[in-house]
C-alpha cells in the first residue's frame, strides 16, 4: 500500500509539472527556438570580455589621468580602418536614394507600393532593383537639380553636387530617457520631465518620440582638407584625387567629421539590419564608433603595461625596420617607408595578437568618447566613457572627442597605447579617420566553436 501511495504521488507530481511547464510555456512563446548563435561580421576581429589598465605606461610621461583598471564586454572591432572604396559605397548609396526619391515623384515604378502578390503596402519604399538609366533624357530632367549648376562646374563637367549628398536618420538618446525624473508616469499616464533636443532646446516630453532624434549629415568628405591642414605646401593631387581615384581604393578614408563617422555606422547597420530581415534572420547590434575605452583595450592586444599595439617598448624589429606609419624623425616622412610620405595602404604592417591592423599609424582614429582631461578620475570601472551630444551652439571645449592611435605626419608618442588626443568633431583632418565596433552577445561565439 505505501509502494502504490508513494507512485501515484510521483505521477501526480509529474503530471501537474508538465502542466505547469506547458502553461508557462503558452506565456514564453515556443520552448523549442533553435539556439543563437552570431553570425561572425565580415572584415571585424572578435574581442574578448576581459579587463586592463588603461592610462600612462609610462612614468616620464605624465598626464592628467592616472592609470585605472577598468572591465569591458565582448566586441567586434573591424581588422582596419574604413578605407575610401567602402565608404564611397556610403556615398553612392545616398547619391542612390536621393536620385529614386526625385525620380519617384515623376516616374511611379521607382516606388514599392504593393508586394510580390500584388497586395498593397502599408509602408511604401523605394525600388531598388531597377537601375537608375543616368543618360536617359528624361531621368536627366528629373534629376536636374541634383547636379551642379552650370556656373559651378569645371570645364563645363556635368557632376553630382556633393553638397547635395545629405544622409538622413534617426537614433534614440537612451541617456535621457534614462533619468529618474522622465520616467513615465502611469498613474497620470504622462510624462513629467524636459528633453534636450539636439538644437539645444529644451522641451516638456510629450511621448516616446520626444526620445527620438533627427539627423541630417551632409556625408561627402572634405577632400580640401590636405590643403587647408598644411600651411605653404602643395598637395592638390591629393585634393583632387585621394577619395575617389581607384589608385586610392585601399587607403584610409580621412576628411570626415565625427558626425560623419556616425552617420556610417548608423547606414552600416540599417543595410545589414535590412538583410537580417529579407533572410527571416533576427537583428543584430548596431555598428558604431568604440568608446575610447574599447579602442585601448583592443590595441593592447591582451597586453597590460606595453608601450605599443604590438606588445614592445620599441618602434622597430629585430632588423631594425619600423612597424609602422608615422614620422620617426622630425620632418621625415619617408624613414619608415621607402614608398609613401603620407598614408599607406591599410594593413601594411604586421596585426597585433587581435588581428588588428594599423592600431598605431597610417591614420589617427575617432572614438564615440568625449575628451576631458580627467575623465579617468570620474567615470566607472565598467564598460566606461564619458558621451555628451554637443549642440551647435556649445563652446569649442564641450565638442571635443577622443582620437587615439596617432597618424602618419605624428611622433612616436602619439602611436603609444595609452596616449590621449582630441579633436574638434565638426573638423575634418586629412589625418583622422575611423573604424566601426560592434557589441558581442555574451559567450555565444565562443559556444560555436
Amino acid at each position: 500500500m505505501r509502494i502504490y501511495n508513494i507512485i501515484l504521488t510521483a505521477c501526480f507530481l509529474v503530471l501537474f509539472t508538465s502542466c505547469e511547464k506547458n502553461e508557462l510555456a503558452q506565456y514564453a512563446g515556443n520552448n523549442k527556438a533553435k539556439p543563437y548563435f552570431e553570425p561572425a561580421p565580415f572584415g571585424m576581429s572578435y574581442i574578448d570580455r576581459g579587463t586592463v589598465i588603461i592610462g600612462p605606461d609610462d612614468e616620464i610621461y605624465q598626464e592628467a589621468n592616472d592609470a585605472k583598471r577598468v572591465s569591458v564586454e565582448a566586441f567586434w572591432m573591424d581588422e582596419t580602418e574604413i578605407t575610401n572604396n567602402e565608404y564611397r559605397q556610403f556615398v553612392y548609396w545616398v547619391r542612390d536614394s536621393i536620385a529614386r526619391t526625385m525620380l519617384a515623384d515623376q516616374f511611379p515604378e521607382f516606388m514599392r507600393t504593393e508586394d510580390d502578390r500584388d497586395e498593397p503596402l502599408q509602408n511604401p519604399h523605394l525600388n531598388w532593383e531597377d537601375p537608375i538609366e543616368w543618360d536617359n533624357p528624361d531621368f536627366q530632367e528629373a534629376l536636374q537639380n541634383l547636379y551642379l549648376a552650370a556656373d559651378d562646374r569645371v570645364f563645363f563637367e556635368k557632376s553630382i553636387d556633393s553638397r547635395k549628398l545629405i544622409y538622413d536618420y534617426q537614433w534614440v538618446d537612451y541617456k535621457q530617457a534614462a533619468k529618474t525624473q522622465n520616467k513615465y508616469n502611469f498613474e497620470t499616464q504622462s510624462y513629467n520631465g524636459t528633453v534636450t533636443d539636439i538644437d539645444g532646446n529644451v522641451k516638456p516630453i510629450q511621448n516616446r518620440a520626444s526620445f527620438i532624434f533627427t539627423e541630417s549629415t551632409p556625408i561627402y568628405p572634405d577632400t580640401l582638407c590636405w590643403v587647408r591642414d598644411f600651411t605653404y605646401s602643395y598637395n592638390d593631387p591629393m585634393t583632387e584625387k585621394y577619395f575617389w581615384h581607384v589608385a586610392f581604393d585601399d587607403y584610409p578614408l580621412v576628411g570626415i567629421t565625427w558626425k560623419q563617422a556616425e552617420a556610417f555606422c548608423n547606414w552600416r547597420t540599417k543595410l545589414y539590419n535590412d538583410y537580417q530581415r529579407q533572410t527571416n534572420s533576427v537583428d543584430v547590434f548596431d555598428y558604431r564608433l568604440p568608446t575610447e575605452v574599447e579602442w585601448e583595450y583592443a590595441a593592447r592586444g591582451g597586453e597590460e603595461r606595453t608601450l605599443y599595439p604590438w606588445g614592445s617598448y620599441y618602434i622597430r624589429n629585430q632588423m631594425g625596420c619600423f612597424i609602422a606609419n608615422f614620422k620617426p624623425r622630425r620632418g621625415n616622412y619617408v624613414a619608415d617607408s621607402k614608398y609613401s610620405t603620407t598614408t599607406m595602404p591599410v594593413g601594411s604592417f604586421a596585426p597585433n595578437n587581435k588581428r588588428l591592423y594599423d592600431m598605431a599609424g597610417n591614420v589617427a582614429e575617432w572614438t564615440s568618447t568625449a575628451f576631458h582631461e580627467s575623465s579617468y578620475e570620474f567615470m566607472g570601472d565598467f564598460n566606461p566613457t564619458v558621451q555628451y551630444n554637443a549642440r551647435p551652439d556649445d563652446p569649442p571645449v564641450l565638442k571635443r572627442k577622443v582620437i587615439r592611435g596617432g597618424s602618419w605626419k605624428d611622433i612616436g608618442y602619439f602611436l603609444r597605447n595609452g596616449t590621449r588626443s582630441f579633436e574638434y568633431q565638426d573638423s575634418a583632418k586629412s589625418y583622422i579617420g575611423f573604424r566601426c565596433v560592434k557589441t558581442s552577445f555574451v559567450d555565444e561565439f565562443k559556444q560555436k566553436k
